[in-house]
Parts: C-alpha cells; structure tokens; sequence
C-alpha cells in the first residue's frame, strides 16, 4: 500500500493532468487529424519529422533530430531539486501502402497511403504529453525522454536504427514504455500483458533456378516448381517436427510466383514467407535449420537456390516489474474498469529491439467506439475514436510523473 503522502500526491497528479489534457485535447486532434491527412512511408517520414519539431520548437522542448533516420528525441528535465530517474516514452510515425476508404475531412491526401495502424494517433498523443510534462516541470525531478521513431513497418525497423545511431547516448532511461492503437477495446480503456508479448519475426525470401523448358519433356529440364513446391512442404515439417513443442511457431509462405505456361517449366520459381517465434533460442535454431532444409530440397531435384533472410525483428517484451508498476498506474488513474489484459500474439513489432536493451513495457489503448466498430488494424476503413486520444496522451504523463523522484 502506498503511504498517505504517498497516495495525496498521486491524486494531485492526476487532478493536474487531468486539466491540463483537456484543456489542450483539441490540439491534440488537430495534430492527429493533420497526421492522419498527411501520412508518409516507412524511412520517408520527412514532412512528419517536420511537424513533431515544429511542434517542439514552438513549446520550447529541446530535441536531437535525423536519429536512424528521420527519428526525433525529445526531453523534458524536471525542476526539483533530487536528480530523479529517467523515463522513455514511444510512439511511432510511419503509414502503410493502403488506400483509404474512410469518408472524413481529414482522409489521407495521399494516394494509396494511409495511418492504417494507429501511428498518427501514437504521434499525436505523445505530442500531447510532451506538453503536459513541460507545463508541469516544476512538479518532479528527473528526465523524461519522448521517441518519435520512423519506419516501425518494414525492416530493418526504425527502433534498431535509432539505436545504433545513439538515440540514448545522453541519457540512460531506467525504463521504456509504449503504446498502441488497440481495436478489441473502446477508447478509454487500456490493456496489459506480461512477459514475451509478441513474437520475433523474418522474413524468408527464396530463388529456386533451374534448365526450364517444355512441360512435356521433364527429363530434359530441372523442374523447379516441383522443387519449390517441395521446399514448401518440408519447410512446414520445421513447425512441427524440429521446434521445441512448448515453444509457440509459426512458419507461412504467402508467396509463390511460378511464371511459366501450362507447358512451360521456368528457370526460376519465387518463395517468400514469414518466420515467427516467441523464443529467441529457438529463433537462433530454426534460422540455422530452415537454410538447410532448402538447400537439401532444391539439390533433390537437380536445382540451385537464392536464399535471403534478413535480419528480423526480435520478441517484443514486457519486463514483469515495470510492467507491473505501469498497470498498477493506470488502475489508479482510470479505475480498475479501465484496465484489462490483452492475449500474446503472434504479430511482432520493433518495439522488441528496445525490450532486448531496458525494462519496458508494451501496452495497448482502446480506440474503438461505443459501437465497438473503428475497422480493422491495417485496413483501408481503420479510424479511431478521437476520445482515444484523450486518455493516451493523459496516462502517458500520469506515468511520467508518478514514476520520477519528486
């Protein structure tokens, strides 16, 4: 049990926050609304990097900018006296090759591109937060750090890049923390899940070659759609016969272009599939086995075969102490209906390449409506309620606060 003083100082925060999230909720619409209008690419996030510092220029908040990329680090130190610990915070920037299909004012501009995954709203609320931490600096001591990272969609992944290039190399965060979008719950809630919350994830991309030729004269030739068929009936016989059976896996190929005829045999067949594990050993194995397994397959049939695996994203983690702490937060600033807990998935995030360095902790915001209707992630019809946002941006800097020496 927290002590009174304790207790009276986590109502005080809470009581701040609150009015300072609602005084400036519509400006945080504003941000998530031109976001969403305005969404860019993995590693092409310019425009938005513009914005967020623009942003940060006009609130005074010092930053580093072009971190791995178009990535931004931001800080806000607090004013009391005691050092304090040092608390990161996460959102991610980029848009996916979707077209949208949503009827609102604010629809994408762009065509084929929309926030189809909830990172404008990431954006937005934690633009929202770095302004409620600012505006109460002189009520804690420490460091709080704000992440504006590109590129989370697609490989290498902004986190691993922003991390090579140094984004902690002036500061050593005590924790990493992040949110996301969350369509299973309505906007207010939050959700809370712990240990490997997410798996790793590769991508497999595979050549087979071969003497192609006519489809009546197999002896004359290398055929190298039975081989790639053949390949992709081995490769599932790694889920189910080599992993470790209390280890969850998953191994799918979602493309296969054989572009012959109905009599020609082609030189080349493409494969390309995903590898997912919620075990970084078992992870290290199967990378070693798969390679094998094609080889062996291909040199059956008399073919040779390309085979590129880059590198991946890792298990996404969320510490049990940290994440406990954070849980423990929300239900004092949202109530204990506010808070739920969401099931492991097999989906991955870069987030991951954070959880391999610090205690962080993954968690997931409702933004479904009282319907429950908001579309599905990664779908052309995708949109929040804007309520959402109200309670990503306040919770956010409820935790900052709470969590550093006051």
């Amino acid at each position: 049990m927290p002590k009174v003083t304790d207790r009276m100082e986590m109502v005080n925060n809470a009581v701040m926050i609150r009015k300072e999230s609602e005084k400036i909720f519509t400006e945080i619409v504003g941000h998530y609304r031109y976001l969403h209008q305005h969404p860019e690419l993995s590693y092409k996030e310019e425009n938005t990097a513009r914005y967020i510092t623009e942003f940060l220029d006009i609130e005074k908040i010092p930053y580093r900018r072009n971190i791995g990329g178009y990535g931004i680090l931001a800080w806000v130190v607090g004013e009391k006296e005691g050092g304090g610990k040092t608390a990161a915070f996460v959102a991610d920037m980029d848009a996916l090759p979707v077209h949208e299909k949503n009827d609102v004012p604010y629809k994408s501009v762009t065509d084929g591109i929309m926030h189809a995954c909830g990172h404008d709203s990431h954006t937005a609320s934690l633009m929202g937060t770095a302004k409620i931490v600012n505006s109460l600096r002189s009520e804690f001591s420490g460091t709080v750090l704000f992440v504006f990272q590109p590129g989370e969609e697609q490989s290498p992944g902004g986190a691993a890049l922003m991390l090579k290039d140094g984004v902690f190399r002036d500061f050593n965060p005590d924790f990493v923390i992040k949110q996301h979008a969350y369509v299973d719950l309505p906007a207010g809630m939050v959700a809370f899940q712990t240990g490997t919350v997410m798996a790793s994830a590769d991508e497999i991309h595979i050549k087979v070659k071969g003497e192609g030729g006519h489809g009546a004269l197999p002896h004359e030739l290398n055929d190298t759609v039975l081989a790639a068929s053949n390949i992709l009936i081995a490769l599932q016989q790694v889920v189910s016969r080599r992993r470790n059976p209390f280890q969850p896996m998953t191994l799918s190929f979602g493309k296969f272009i054989a572009d012959g005829a109905t009599n020609v045999i082609p030189s080349e067949v493409v494969l390309a599939g995903s590898l997912r594990c919620m075990d970084e050993s078992e992870r290290q194995k199967m990378l070693g086995v798969i390679p094998q397994i094609i080889d062996s397959v291909s040199a059956a049939y008399g073919c040779s075969c390309e085979i590129v695996m880059p590198e991946g994203y890792p298990c996404t983690v969320s510490h049990a102490a940290v994440t406990e702490k954070v849980r423990s937060q929300a239900i004092e600033f949202l109530g204990e209906a506010g808070v739920s807990e969401y099931p492991v998935r097999m989906t991955a995030e870069d987030f991951g390449f954070f959880s391999q360095q610090y205690p962080c902790c993954f968690y997931r915001f409702g933004v479904a409506n009282r319907s429950g209707a908001c579309g599905k992630l990664h779908s052309s019809n995708f949109l929040i309620d804007e309520k959402a946002l109200l309670t990503a941006s306040s919770l956010f800097a409820f935790i900052a606060l709470d969590s550093l020496e006051r």
